[in-house]
This record gives C-alpha cells, sequence and structure tokens, in this order.
C-alpha cells in the first residue's frame, strides 16, 4: 500500500470522531475541534455513541437474522473494539470483511481490522468513497468477496461529507449494482431535522476546518434506499432502530432524547 504522511495539525473527522468517543487516536487538533464542537452541542457524544451502537445492532442483524456471510464497509473509520469484522465473526465465526478508507492514520492502523476468526477473513483496500470503480476494482475487494453470494454493504456516518456535486446517492447505487440479489445496506445519514440549531452550529465548525457537510431530511434519507425492500422499522432516527434488539453492549436507547441524534439510520434488502 501507498505511504502518506498523516497530517497531524490538520484536525480529520475520523480522528474527531475518535476523540468524543473516548479513543486514543487523535492529535491536538482533534481535540480542539472536537471540545468546540462539544461547546456548540453538548449532546455530540450522545449522538456518536448512539451512531455506534447502531452499526454494532445492524451488523448482529445481518450476520444473525439475516445470514449475511459477507460485509462491504466503506469509510471505515479508526480501529475501535468491537470493530465491524468482530461483530460478524461473533455471529458468523467464517464471515468475509473488507474495510473501504483513504485516511492515512486509518491505513497505519489498519493492522486492528485485520485480525480475525481463523475461519473468516478480512482486508483492507485504500480508496476513496467517491471512487466506486477504484473499490470495486480493488484486489483486496475480488480475492475476499465472492459475489455470487449476497454482501452486505455498510455506510456508517459518512455520506454527510458529501455534497450534492459528489452525487451520494448515485455512488451508493454504483456500489450496490454488482452485488448480488439478497444482497445488504445499512446506512446512517446525517440530519438536522431534530435540532436545526445546535447540529448547524457544528455543521459550521466542521466546515471552517475544511470539512463542509450536507445534512439531509428523513426524505432525502430515504432516497438511498429506493429500489430496496425495508427492513423494519424501516428509516428511523438510529437509536430508534431496533433498539431492545441488544446484548448489554450499548444502551437500548429508551432514555436518549429524539433532539440529541442527529442520524437517521436504515437497512433493506436488494431483490
Amino acid at each position: 500500500m501507498t505511504e502518506h504522511r498523516v497530517d497531524t495539525g490538520t484536525a480529520h473527522s475520523a480522528r474527531i470522531y475518535d476523540y468524543i468517543l473516548g479513543g486514543d487516536d487523535h492529535y491536538p487538533a482533534d481535540r480542539e475541534a472536537g471540545d468546540a464542537m462539544c461547546r456548540e452541542w453538548p449532546a455530540l457524544p450522545v449522538h456518536m455513541r448512539a451512531n455506534r451502537d447502531f452499526m454494532h445492532r445492524a451488523v448482529r442483524h445481518l450476520a444473525g437474522e439475516a445470514g449475511i456471510r459477507q460485509f462491504l464497509d466503506i469509510g471505515t473509520g479508526i480501529p475501535t473494539s468491537p470493530n465491524l469484522h468482530e461483530i460478524a465473526q461473533d455471529a458468523a465465526p467464517g464471515a468475509r470483511v473488507v474495510y473501504v478508507d483513504n485516511d492515512p492514520l486509518v491505513l497505519a492502523l489498519s493492522r486492528g481490522l485485520l485480525s480475525g476468526t481463523p475461519e473468516g477473513r478480512t482486508a483492507y483496500v485504500e480508496a476513496d468513497m467517491r471512487d466506486p470503480a477504484a473499490i470495486l476494482g480493488a484486489p483486496g475487494f475480488r480475492e475476499t468477496l465472492d459475489l455470487s453470494e449476497p454482501v452486505a454493504l455498510t455506510v456508517i456516518a459518512i455520506v454527510h461529507f458529501m455534497l450534492d456535486e459528489h452525487d451520494a446517492v448515485g455512488i451508493v447505487r454504483r456500489l450496490l449494482e454488482p452485488l448480488p440479489s439478497g444482497s445488504c445496506l445499512a446506512m446512517s445519514v446525517g440530519t438536522a431535522d431534530f435540532a436545526p440549531d445546535e447540529v448547524g452550529r457544528v455543521a459550521r465548525e466542521y466546515a471552517a476546518r475544511g470539512m463542509p457537510m450536507r445534512l439531509r431530511t428523513r426524505a432525502e434519507a430515504a432516497e438511498f434506499f429506493e429500489g430496496l425492500d425495508l427492513v423494519e422499522p424501516g428509516v428511523v432516527q438510529v437509536h430508534k432502530w431496533r433498539p431492545n434488539r441488544t446484548d448489554g453492549m450499548e444502551s437500548t436507547g429508551e432514555s436518549i432524547r429524539d433532539e440529541d441524534i442527529a442520524m437517521y439510520g436504515a437497512v433493506a434488502r436488494k431483490p
């Protein structure tokens, strides 16, 4: 993989997320940014944890109830245990996972993403979501996933960094296109529907650091799932997606206020 220098002097969304969630892989610029954002919206840590918990529940559903054994995770972020492959392989030890990210720090830390079960397999692809062809053509993708069998495409907390000119809906459809019938899409999509003032201020903090955001309404979030069969309860705030289906690893969501969550989430099946 290509060598890249990690820019420690500029805040990065993955490292801000890591800092706010209590991780260790961040730098002073990320901490300054995270502190500024939390001052604007004190619920930001609750929101971020709820998004992470949604990913846990969605993957357990996909690997457990839905029987999916292959995962393509876009915008993986900094490894945080339990990682997606740990959750999937706990339910199905033979599960295969391809992680995709373009952050040099994620690449440097990718060893934590590649230590799966002996029966399963994990791979890391260095690529940008805005270039689906690079993802779908990568050796790590082609050698790890069998496209004659269903694949779960997971796109968690990333499309709000894609502006209108990036055509996020079109990119997600392009990534789904080669996946066979029975494959699934699990996504979380940033919104300002429930706390517009607070979330708007956080978005301005991101933009001031070179990370402009495109927050979406529920109708816009639902566009990602058009043509797919939504799993109940459909497109909802992430803390409301099957909140009682937990294994004790996270909050049930019952005590979380709607105004503290700025993310829609859903899981859907490709017919």
